[in-house]
């Protein structure tokens, strides 16, 4: 396993502060924060913290980004006969379920860890929670359901949770995903903020979940949290770090 070096602790600590009330709020965007973070999160793991065959990219969604509209494919020219010659070619009737849906909740913030085997193996998902993942019943557990999908293919993840204008228990979501009922698996962070890291671990063909939960407040340093590659393997995520070298990027004044 790879040690956290001494050095992860030893920084000008910036406390947390309440990027989602003023005075900050307001004249500062959070979703640049947060973009700003999720980079820089991936840029020190990449040089400071992962092995070589390892990289950290991030990946950042905040609502719609795919439109399709059939007018647009008939004025494209679209013609799925047209290389087929005058062969009948078989098409689908008309959908007989037709709904409305929004998909400006469904935020995604993360940072994706991959391992290069000759192509990326996803091997670690960090999910920096936003409001919109707070906001609803709905887009709770579609939060929970995408890090249990991750868990269970053996992808591990860290949810960190720094916003103060929705409270939600996320890791309770993500244990009623997976049908979790062991009373020792109930936690809460009596701040309304957390971070945690999970592991995926199969043994005699019995997966199990296990988890480091650590409490966050306002006005506090950010604790180190394991990143876990595989189930023997690693590496530090110095949160405070990151995040304290995201707020002077961005000049942001304790």
């Amino acid at each position: 396993m790879l040690e956290i070096h001494s050095r992860l602790l030893e920084v000008d600590a910036m406390p947390l502060l309440d990027h989602f009330h003023p005075p900050l709020h307001g004249p500062r965007h959070w979703e640049g924060f947060h973009h700003a973070w999720a980079t820089g999160i991936a840029q020190q793991l990449n040089l400071e913290s992962l092995p070589p065959s390892y990289f950290a990219e991030p990946e950042i969604t905040l609502g719609p980004t795919l439109e399709v509209d059939v007018a647009t494919m008939e004025q494209a020219g679209f013609n799925p006969s047209a290389d087929r010659g005058h062969t009948a070619v078989w098409s689908p009737p008309r959908p007989k379920i037709t709904a409305q849906v929004d998909f400006s909740h469904l935020d995604s913030i993360e940072v994706r860890v991959y391992q290069d085997l000759g192509g990326a193996e996803l091997r670690a998902a960090i999910e920096l929670v936003s409001p919109a993942n707070k906001d609803r019943e709905g887009t709770r557990r579609t939060f929970a359901a995408r890090c249990a999908g991750y868990l269970g293919h053996g992808i591990n993840v860290v949810i960190v949770d720094v916003v103060t204008s929705r409270s939600a228990n996320l890791h309770h979501e993500l244990f009623e995903v997976l049908e979790v009922k062991s009373r020792r698996a109930i936690w809460k962070s009596p701040t309304g903020l957390y971070a945690v890291a999970y592991r995926a671990v199969t043994e005699h063909k019995r997966p199990r979940i296990e988890a480091w939960p650590e409490v966050l407040a306002l006005g506090k340093a950010l604790p180190v949290l394991p990143l876990w590659l595989a189930l023997d393997l690693y590496v530090p995520l110095p949160l405070e770090q990151t995040y304290t070298s995201t707020c002077r990027s961005l000049r942001i004044p304790a």
